[in-house]
């Protein structure tokens, strides 16, 4: 929970989590694949990305596309909008598909 007495989103739970890893590794450390933190966390992909991105955005981690993740050296990106579009993109695109999975089970006959 928040001083608010709001509970912390899972993504937030995630970042919160790896945070602390964070602090007892050094810059260039592989993060685990996000096949296994979506294994230890219980949540679902999304979720699981949506924390790393947090991460990202304060520069805590780096992503190598199909590398993976490492310890960044704490410096915040340069804020290229492309890429904050493209990542963008990508959640929209995902949020999409949830939704189209989830109206096509609460119509009749859906599964």
């Amino acid at each position: 929970m928040t001083a608010t007495g709001v509970p912390k989103s899972k993504a937030a739970q995630v970042a919160d989590a790896l945070r602390e890893e964070l602090k007892r590794m050094k810059p260039g450390d592989k993060l685990p694949s996000q096949r296994e933190l979506v294994e230890r966390f219980g949540f679902a992909s999304q979720t699981v990305q949506n924390g790393l991105a947090a991460l990202r955005a304060e520069g805590l981690i780096v992503s190598a596309g199909n590398l993976g993740n490492f310890v960044g050296d704490g410096t915040a990106p340069t804020g290229d909008v492309r890429d904050e579009l493209k990542e963008i993109r990508s959640q929209l695109q995902a949020l999409t598909e949830r939704l189209e999975a989830l109206e096509a089970r609460s119509m009749p006959g859906g599964a």
